[in-house]
Formats: C-alpha cells, sequence, structure tokens
C-alpha cells in the first residue's frame, strides 16, 4: 500500500513539474561571461528532452561551465560539467533516448540541439548552431531556439580556438536560470 502512494504521489509530481514547464517555464537564460543568450524551449514536441535541460538548469548544473567545444561557421557545444566533452548525465542518471521531431530542423543559426555519441546518447551536453545544418537531421534531438543574444552566440563561434576545438580563453556558462 505505501509503495503504491508514493508511486501516485511520484507521479502527481512529475504531472506537474510538467504542467509547471508548460504553463511558465518556457525559456533558459544562459548567463556567460560574453553576454546573455535566451533560450526558447519547445515543450509540446520536445517534453522529455526539454524536462532534461529545464531541470539541469534549474538544479545549478550548467552553472560555471564552459562552452568546450567552438567550431566556426558550424556550432558552439557546451554542457559537460567537467569541460572536455566526455561527461554530463541526464536527470534520469542515465543517457535518454532521442525525440527526433520530422519538423523541427536544424535549419538556420540559432537552433537548440542535443548532443550525443550516437543514437539514445542523450545527457546533458547541448549545441547551438551558427548556421543551418541539415546533415545533423534525424541524428540529435531539437529542442528549442536562440530567440535573444545571437550576437552572443555568434561572438563565441568567432573565439581562438586550440587542440579538439576547445576555446583558447574559457567561454564560461556563470549561471543557467528557467523562467
Amino acid at each position: 500500500m505505501v509503495e503504491c502512494v508514493a508511486k501516485i504521489l511520484l507521479l502527481i509530481i512529475s504531472s506537474i513539474e510538467s504542467l509547471k514547464a508548460l504553463h511558465g517555464e518556457k525559456y533558459v537564460i544562459l548567463v556567460t561571461n560574453k553576454g546573455d543568450i535566451i533560450l526558447e524551449l519547445f515543450w509540446s514536441q520536445t517534453p522529455k528532452t526539454c524536462e532534461n535541460f529545464a531541470r539541469l538548469s534549474r538544479n545549478g548544473s550548467y552553472d560555471n561551465t564552459i562552452f568546450h567545444r567552438v567550431i566556426k561557421d558550424f556550432m558552439i557545444q557546451g554542457g559537460d560539467p567537467e569541460g572536455t566533452g566526455m561527461g554530463g548525465t541526464s536527470i534520469w542518471g542515465t543517457k535518454f533516448a532521442d525525440e527526433i521531431v520530422e519538423e523541427l530542423k536544424h535549419d538556420s543559426e540559432g537552433v537548440l540541439s542535443m548532443a550525443n555519441s550516437g543514437k539514445d546518447t542523450n545527457g546533458s551536453q547541448f549545441f547551438i548552431t551558427l548556421v543551418p545544418t541539415p546533415h545533423l537531421d534525424g541524428k540529435h534531438t531539437v529542442f528549442g531556439k536562440v530567440v535573444v543574444g545571437m550576437d552572443v552566440v555568434e561572438d563565441i563561434g568567432k573565439v581562438k580556438v586550440g587542440e579538439n576545438d576547445k576555446p583558447v580563453d574559457d567561454v564560461v556558462i556563470l549561471s543557467a536560470r528557467v523562467h
């Protein structure tokens, strides 16, 4: 009986979290040492990915992390707490499945998408495109877009990089705030 009640409470809490997200947590602001980037999340199309990103943002997982990979005229990548491109987990502690939506494409600059190492290997890492990247469609989950601060994204995309496309001078996400 107690186990059943606990499961019901978890389901209710999860539903409340999802409703909060759908009705008021549509944006994430990345405060960086280069300026602010405001991201709109596509909750209705990619709810699991948005929940992961919003909860990681809300719990401080992205605070004081770096954009560890920057490729000029392609994308900027962050979300790895280790800053190496090899780390980061989802809110569930494991990798999670892609949410590929036919209508959501890498068809412009400012597309927010999950970085992965293959099918269904999403964790905490994400990237923002600097140009259209249609070759990524169907391989990476698009779950949002830049609505303010594309100039900041472009500036980050121009920083000097060293080995493994890592910026020579750290580009830091000081905080990630959900609104």
